[in-house]
């Protein structure tokens, strides 16, 4: 992969990136639109990466259909130039790590002496080093899944070492995530621009995501609640309610009403993600929600 990006780099040409766990849906093929405004060559990325998975969460059920996304990145307009499906980015030829034939326990991270480790950590595969953005990664997601954004800061940083890209895109309704790598990308001095796509909704609202077809005909229509209570925010906000907490209030009962569990439902700045009591410069209401077991992330930016 590094041969070929550096090959392209001696022709002259730009590389636009695009890294995803796969399963794709027109939410990913939304960045690789984004991506051929930027750039001369595309590569995506799939990898469904173990060190940002805990034990009590999906990564063995995580939908995957490489070779259908194969056929969707045939199709997009202007094409892509590369898929990078690595195997295993924590194999360094000391792997005796896992049951599943690629070195990687299915189960993810797990504990060990009351610390939570992944499993390449756990099982002796030698990877020690470890990137935290360590403020920005504290609340929302952070609270609840106290391991993924060190995972996804990590491999992120790896995929930019390997793939060596002018620009990345990522979507905004991971908007911590997007947050996280660009304060990365600043503080570590990466040779890349990190660009945020708005994010893509179904018909009905419902923002993309490979965990959609987790959803039953029931949950997803209960699901609705996210986008319709965050627009109804936003809506309440730009006719003058500014009070964060009547807002935060008036989404978690809606959500409440329709059958969902909060994760949490925050209002932050758009730049430090700092909780704001009342909204004077540019925020972003952030939302994790349970819908059966399924965990769904949505966001709504608010710019007065």
């Amino acid at each position: 992969m590094r041969q070929w990006s550096r090959s392209m780099r001696a022709k002259g040409k730009t590389i636009g990136f695009v890294p995803t766990m796969g399963y794709l849906h027109e939410g990913h093929l939304s960045l690789l639109n984004e991506a051929h405004k930027h750039t001369q060559l595309i590569v995506v990325s799939v990898y469904v990466n173990p060190g940002q998975f805990s034990p009590n969460e999906d990564l063995s059920t995580y939908p995957s259909d490489f070779y259908g996304d194969i056929k969707k990145l045939m199709a997009v307009p202007g094409g892509v130039d590369v898929v990078f499906h690595p195997h295993n980015l924590y194999d360094y030829g000391n792997n005796n790590c896992g049951d599943d034939g690629n070195g990687l326990q299915k189960e993810g991270m797990r504990e060990k002496d009351g610390v939570v480790v992944s499993c390449v950590e756990d099982k002796g595969l030698g990877h020690e080093t470890w990137v935290r953005v360590e403020r920005l990664e504290k609340g929302m997601c952070g609270k609840s899944r106290p391991v993924f954004f060190r995972g996804v800061a990590t491999v992120v940083a790896k995929l930019f070492n390997i793939v060596e890209p002018d620009v990345a895109v990522f979507g905004k309704k991971d908007y911590q995530q997007w947050r996280i790598i660009r304060r990365m990308v600043r503080d570590l001095d990466f040779a890349v621009k990190v660009i945020g796509s708005e994010i893509v909704r179904d018909s009905d609202g419902l923002a993309m995501s490979s965990r959609n077809v987790h959803l039953s005909l029931e949950e997803r229509e209960q699901a609705l609640s996210i986008n319709r209570s965050l627009s109804k925010a936003k809506c309440a906000a730009e006719k003058g309610q500014v009070n964060c907490r009547e807002l935060r209030n008036s989404v978690i009962h809606a959500i409440h009403e329709a059958g969902g569990k909060i994760d949490y439902a925050e209002i932050v700045e758009q730049e430090n993600l700092e909780s704001v009591e009342e909204i004077k410069s540019p925020v972003v209401f952030c939302i994790a929600a349970w819908f059966g077991k399924v965990r769904l992330i949505d966001n709504m930016e608010i710019s007065l």
